[in-house]
Protein backbone atom coordinates (compact mmCIF):
# COMPACT_ATOMS: atom_id res chain seq x y z
CA UNK A 1 0.00 0.00 0.00
CA UNK A 2 1.40 3.72 -1.26
CA UNK A 3 1.81 6.27 1.08
CA UNK A 4 -0.99 8.27 -1.04
CA UNK A 5 -3.21 5.48 -0.54
CA UNK A 6 -2.56 5.65 2.90
CA UNK A 7 -3.49 9.14 3.35
CA UNK A 8 -6.32 8.73 1.07
CA UNK A 9 -7.76 5.76 3.63
CA UNK A 10 -7.48 7.90 6.26
CA UNK A 11 -9.27 11.04 5.03
CA UNK A 12 -12.28 9.01 4.13
CA UNK A 13 -12.23 7.34 7.34
CA UNK A 14 -12.39 11.08 8.91
CA UNK A 15 -14.32 12.45 6.31
CA UNK A 16 -16.71 9.81 5.47
CA UNK A 17 -17.51 11.16 2.13
CA UNK A 18 -15.96 11.05 -1.19
CA UNK A 19 -16.48 14.68 -2.24
CA UNK A 20 -14.79 16.27 0.64
CA UNK A 21 -12.11 13.79 1.43
CA UNK A 22 -10.65 14.57 -2.55
CA UNK A 23 -11.52 18.24 -1.85
CA UNK A 24 -9.04 18.18 1.17
CA UNK A 25 -7.02 16.17 -0.16
CA UNK A 26 -6.86 18.16 -3.62
CA UNK A 27 -7.37 15.26 -5.90
CA UNK A 28 -10.08 14.33 -7.84
CA UNK A 29 -13.37 12.24 -6.02
CA UNK A 30 -12.40 9.57 -8.76
CA UNK A 31 -9.01 9.30 -7.76
CA UNK A 32 -10.13 8.69 -4.09
CA UNK A 33 -12.62 5.85 -5.44
CA UNK A 34 -9.92 4.24 -6.96
CA UNK A 35 -7.41 3.81 -4.16
CA UNK A 36 -9.88 2.38 -1.98
CA UNK A 37 -11.22 0.19 -4.65
CA UNK A 38 -7.09 -0.97 -4.94
CA UNK A 39 -7.34 -1.56 -1.03
CA UNK A 40 -10.23 -3.33 -1.02
CA UNK A 41 -8.92 -5.92 -4.07
CA UNK A 42 -5.33 -6.28 -2.15
CA UNK A 43 -7.15 -7.28 1.54
CA UNK A 44 -9.66 -9.04 0.04
CA UNK A 45 -12.65 -7.09 1.69
CA UNK A 46 -14.38 -4.41 1.79
CA UNK A 47 -13.48 -1.25 3.92
CA UNK A 48 -16.42 1.03 3.77
CA UNK A 49 -20.54 0.70 2.57
CA UNK A 50 -21.42 3.06 0.36
CA UNK A 51 -24.71 4.52 -0.38
CA UNK A 52 -26.10 7.01 -2.14
CA UNK A 53 -26.54 9.08 0.68
CA UNK A 54 -23.81 7.49 4.00
CA UNK A 55 -20.30 6.16 3.10
CA UNK A 56 -19.62 3.76 6.41
CA UNK A 57 -16.29 1.92 7.63
CA UNK A 58 -16.97 -1.97 7.51
CA UNK A 59 -15.78 -4.07 10.36
CA UNK A 60 -12.28 -4.97 8.83
CA UNK A 61 -12.09 -0.70 7.65
CA UNK A 62 -12.20 -0.46 11.59
CA UNK A 63 -9.63 -2.73 12.27
CA UNK A 64 -7.21 -1.63 9.58
CA UNK A 65 -7.67 2.32 10.65
CA UNK A 66 -6.92 1.70 14.51
CA UNK A 67 -3.79 -0.14 13.27
CA UNK A 68 -2.91 2.26 10.18
CA UNK A 69 -3.43 5.63 12.03
CA UNK A 70 -1.01 5.49 14.71
CA UNK A 71 1.65 3.96 12.27
CA UNK A 72 1.06 6.51 9.51
CA UNK A 73 1.35 8.82 12.26
CA UNK A 74 4.86 7.85 13.37
CA UNK A 75 6.09 7.79 9.89
CA UNK A 76 5.35 11.59 9.70
CA UNK A 77 6.68 12.33 12.96
CA UNK A 78 10.03 10.84 11.65
CA UNK A 79 9.74 12.94 8.83
CA UNK A 80 9.03 16.28 10.83
CA UNK A 81 12.35 15.34 13.00
CA UNK A 82 14.83 14.38 10.42
CA UNK A 83 13.50 17.42 8.70
CA UNK A 84 14.13 19.63 11.66
CA UNK A 85 17.67 18.07 12.36
CA UNK A 86 18.72 18.82 8.29
CA UNK A 87 17.63 22.31 8.27
CA UNK A 88 18.84 22.87 12.16
CA UNK A 89 21.84 20.96 12.75
CA UNK A 90 23.01 19.86 16.02
CA UNK A 91 26.41 20.13 17.56
CA UNK A 92 29.33 21.94 18.39
CA UNK A 93 31.02 24.69 16.38
CA UNK A 94 34.15 26.29 18.02
CA UNK A 95 35.28 29.62 16.18
CA UNK A 96 38.57 30.62 16.54
CA UNK A 97 38.95 34.26 17.24
CA UNK A 98 42.30 37.07 17.85
CA UNK A 99 41.57 39.51 20.93
CA UNK A 100 38.01 41.17 21.14
CA UNK A 101 37.07 40.45 17.48
CA UNK A 102 33.85 38.50 18.65
CA UNK A 103 32.11 41.65 19.51
CA UNK A 104 32.14 42.33 16.00
CA UNK A 105 30.52 39.64 15.08
CA UNK A 106 28.05 39.74 17.71
CA UNK A 107 25.20 40.02 14.66
CA UNK A 108 26.85 37.19 12.93
CA UNK A 109 26.35 35.16 16.06
CA UNK A 110 23.24 35.66 16.88
CA UNK A 111 21.72 35.33 13.36
CA UNK A 112 23.55 31.72 13.24
CA UNK A 113 22.43 31.07 16.74
CA UNK A 114 18.83 32.02 15.72
CA UNK A 115 18.74 29.36 13.22
CA UNK A 116 20.47 26.68 14.87
CA UNK A 117 19.31 26.91 18.53
CA UNK A 118 20.07 23.37 19.48
CA UNK A 119 23.92 24.00 18.29
CA UNK A 120 26.69 24.71 20.98
CA UNK A 121 29.05 27.41 20.14
CA UNK A 122 32.54 27.62 21.58
CA UNK A 123 35.29 29.53 21.19
CA UNK A 124 39.18 29.72 21.11
CA UNK A 125 41.54 32.32 21.12
CA UNK A 126 43.97 32.40 18.21
CA UNK A 127 47.42 34.48 18.67
CA UNK A 128 48.62 36.09 15.33
CA UNK A 129 52.01 34.29 16.20
CA UNK A 130 49.73 31.08 14.58
CA UNK A 131 46.77 31.80 12.92
CA UNK A 132 46.51 28.53 11.17
CA UNK A 133 47.83 25.87 13.86
CA UNK A 134 44.92 25.16 15.56
CA UNK A 135 42.63 25.38 12.88
CA UNK A 136 44.84 22.06 10.85
CA UNK A 137 44.89 20.55 14.29
CA UNK A 138 41.33 20.15 14.33
CA UNK A 139 40.99 22.48 17.22
CA UNK A 140 38.73 24.90 15.34
CA UNK A 141 36.06 24.36 12.95
CA UNK A 142 36.55 27.95 11.61
CA UNK A 143 38.97 31.05 12.37
CA UNK A 144 38.12 34.66 11.93
CA UNK A 145 41.78 36.45 10.22
CA UNK A 146 42.70 39.03 8.27
CA UNK A 147 43.57 39.07 4.76
CA UNK A 148 45.09 37.91 2.69
CA UNK A 149 45.43 33.73 3.21
CA UNK A 150 47.58 31.96 0.37
CA UNK A 151 47.10 28.87 2.04
CA UNK A 152 46.45 25.59 -0.10
CA UNK A 153 45.01 23.75 2.56
CA UNK A 154 42.80 26.70 3.48
CA UNK A 155 39.72 28.33 2.33
CA UNK A 156 38.81 31.80 2.49
CA UNK A 157 35.02 32.10 2.96
CA UNK A 158 32.83 34.87 3.06
CA UNK A 159 34.59 38.67 4.21
CA UNK A 160 33.15 39.51 7.53
CA UNK A 161 34.32 43.54 7.65
CA UNK A 162 36.89 45.98 6.53
CA UNK A 163 38.35 48.35 8.83
CA UNK A 164 41.28 51.15 8.91
CA UNK A 165 44.97 50.24 10.10
CA UNK A 166 46.14 52.48 13.01
CA UNK A 167 49.71 53.40 14.23
CA UNK A 168 50.37 52.45 18.20
CA UNK A 169 52.71 54.45 20.25
CA UNK A 170 53.54 55.51 23.43
CA UNK A 171 51.68 59.03 24.59
CA UNK A 172 55.12 60.24 25.21
CA UNK A 173 56.41 59.41 21.88
CA UNK A 174 57.13 62.05 19.31
CA UNK A 175 54.86 61.43 16.74
CA UNK A 176 51.82 61.22 19.63
CA UNK A 177 51.34 64.30 18.67
CA UNK A 178 50.31 63.96 15.39
CA UNK A 179 46.36 63.43 14.55
CA UNK A 180 47.64 61.31 11.43
CA UNK A 181 50.79 60.07 9.97
CA UNK A 182 52.08 58.02 6.79
CA UNK A 183 53.30 54.54 6.33
CA UNK A 184 56.86 56.05 5.38
CA UNK A 185 56.88 56.73 9.25
CA UNK A 186 57.96 53.30 9.74
CA UNK A 187 61.19 53.37 8.10
CA UNK A 188 61.96 55.97 10.94
CA UNK A 189 61.18 53.80 13.84
CA UNK A 190 61.80 50.08 15.21
CA UNK A 191 57.99 47.82 15.08
CA UNK A 192 57.87 44.66 17.39
CA UNK A 193 59.21 41.17 15.28
CA UNK A 194 56.61 39.15 15.51
CA UNK A 195 57.11 35.83 17.04
CA UNK A 196 56.04 32.32 15.91
CA UNK A 197 55.26 29.97 12.30
CA UNK A 198 53.27 32.89 10.71
CA UNK A 199 53.06 33.63 6.99
CA UNK A 200 55.50 36.65 5.74
CA UNK A 201 52.77 37.59 3.23
CA UNK A 202 50.25 37.58 5.80
CA UNK A 203 52.42 39.40 8.73
CA UNK A 204 52.96 42.20 6.17
CA UNK A 205 49.12 43.15 5.16
CA UNK A 206 49.55 44.41 8.35
CA UNK A 207 52.95 45.23 9.68
CA UNK A 208 54.64 46.04 6.20
CA UNK A 209 58.23 44.51 5.62
CA UNK A 210 58.86 48.00 3.93
CA UNK A 211 57.44 51.37 3.52
CA UNK A 212 55.58 52.75 0.48
CA UNK A 213 58.82 53.96 -0.70
CA UNK A 214 60.34 50.96 -0.43
CA UNK A 215 62.96 51.23 2.77
CA UNK A 216 63.20 48.50 5.15
CA UNK A 217 61.25 48.68 8.38
CA UNK A 218 63.23 47.49 11.25
CA UNK A 219 62.28 45.01 13.07
CA UNK A 220 63.13 44.78 17.37
CA UNK A 221 61.98 42.44 19.87
CA UNK A 222 59.85 39.98 19.55
CA UNK A 223 56.10 39.21 20.60
CA UNK A 224 53.40 36.85 20.51
CA UNK A 225 50.75 38.05 22.01
CA UNK A 226 48.83 41.64 21.86
CA UNK A 227 49.62 42.44 25.14
CA UNK A 228 53.29 42.24 24.90
CA UNK A 229 53.05 44.68 22.10
CA UNK A 230 50.58 46.82 24.38
CA UNK A 231 53.73 46.60 26.83
CA UNK A 232 56.34 47.05 24.25
CA UNK A 233 54.96 49.85 22.96
CA UNK A 234 54.22 51.59 25.99
CA UNK A 235 57.55 51.16 27.97
CA UNK A 236 59.77 52.00 24.95
CA UNK A 237 59.98 54.00 21.34
CA UNK A 238 58.13 50.94 19.41
CA UNK A 239 55.90 51.57 17.44
CA UNK A 240 53.10 49.19 15.53
CA UNK A 241 49.96 49.24 13.65
CA UNK A 242 47.15 47.05 14.46
CA UNK A 243 43.87 47.34 12.84
CA UNK A 244 40.88 49.57 14.20
CA UNK A 245 39.90 46.66 16.42
CA UNK A 246 42.99 46.97 18.31
CA UNK A 247 41.96 50.55 19.08
CA UNK A 248 38.62 50.14 19.33
CA UNK A 249 38.81 47.00 22.56
CA UNK A 250 42.23 48.44 23.95
CA UNK A 251 42.06 51.96 25.46
CA UNK A 252 45.24 52.46 27.43
CA UNK A 253 46.84 55.68 29.58
CA UNK A 254 49.69 55.22 28.01
CA UNK A 255 48.87 54.20 24.45
CA UNK A 256 48.00 56.59 21.44
CA UNK A 257 46.19 55.43 18.29
CA UNK A 258 47.08 57.13 14.94
CA UNK A 259 45.59 57.23 11.65
CA UNK A 260 47.37 56.36 9.01
CA UNK A 261 46.11 57.97 6.27
CA UNK A 262 47.91 56.35 3.54
CA UNK A 263 47.17 52.42 4.71
CA UNK A 264 44.93 50.38 2.69
CA UNK A 265 41.95 48.64 4.70
CA UNK A 266 42.49 45.03 6.44
CA UNK A 267 39.86 42.61 5.28
CA UNK A 268 38.84 40.32 7.96
CA UNK A 269 37.32 36.85 6.56
CA UNK A 270 36.24 33.34 7.78
CA UNK A 271 38.29 30.27 6.76
CA UNK A 272 38.07 26.56 7.13
CA UNK A 273 39.92 23.86 6.18
CA UNK A 274 39.51 22.72 2.63
CA UNK A 275 39.70 19.39 3.17
CA UNK A 276 35.61 18.81 4.18
CA UNK A 277 33.58 21.76 5.25
CA UNK A 278 31.50 20.29 8.13
CA UNK A 279 27.94 22.01 7.82
CA UNK A 280 28.12 23.99 11.14
CA UNK A 281 31.21 26.01 9.06
CA UNK A 282 28.18 26.72 5.94
CA UNK A 283 25.81 27.56 8.04
CA UNK A 284 27.62 30.24 9.77
CA UNK A 285 29.40 31.36 6.56
CA UNK A 286 25.35 31.93 5.65
CA UNK A 287 24.74 33.26 8.64
CA UNK A 288 27.54 35.83 7.65
CA UNK A 289 26.76 36.80 4.28
CA UNK A 290 23.54 37.96 5.55
CA UNK A 291 25.36 41.58 6.19
CA UNK A 292 24.61 44.48 8.85
CA UNK A 293 27.17 43.30 11.28
CA UNK A 294 29.87 45.26 13.59
CA UNK A 295 31.50 46.33 10.65
CA UNK A 296 28.61 48.66 9.60
CA UNK A 297 28.91 50.48 12.67
CA UNK A 298 32.69 51.49 11.89
CA UNK A 299 31.96 52.40 8.93
CA UNK A 300 33.61 49.52 6.83
CA UNK A 301 32.66 48.63 3.14
CA UNK A 302 31.71 44.98 2.29
CA UNK A 303 32.98 43.09 -0.41
CA UNK A 304 30.80 40.20 -1.27
CA UNK A 305 33.35 37.17 -2.35
CA UNK A 306 32.21 33.63 -2.55
CA UNK A 307 34.65 30.85 -0.88
CA UNK A 308 37.43 29.65 -2.43
CA UNK A 309 40.16 27.87 -1.87
CA UNK A 310 43.12 30.44 -0.81
CA UNK A 311 46.05 30.42 -3.85
CA UNK A 312 49.26 28.56 -2.84
CA UNK A 313 51.49 31.38 -3.81
CA UNK A 314 53.42 32.61 -1.04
Amino acid sequence: MELRDIEIFLMLAEELHFGRSAERLRVSPARVSQAIKKQERVIGAQLFERTSRHVRMTPVGEVLLQRLKPAYEGIQEAIAEVTTIARHPSGTLTLGVMGAQMHDMRSVLKRFRDGHPSVELRFKEVFFSDPFGALRAGEVDAVATWLPVREPDLTVGVVLREEPLHLMVATDHPLARQESVSLEVLGDHIVPRLNGPLPAYWESAVLPARTPAGRPVRRGPAVSTFNEILALVAASDVVCTVPDEGRRYNVQPDVAFLALHDAPPVEWALIWRTDGVPPLVRALAEAATDRGDAGARTGARHTRRHPQPASSER
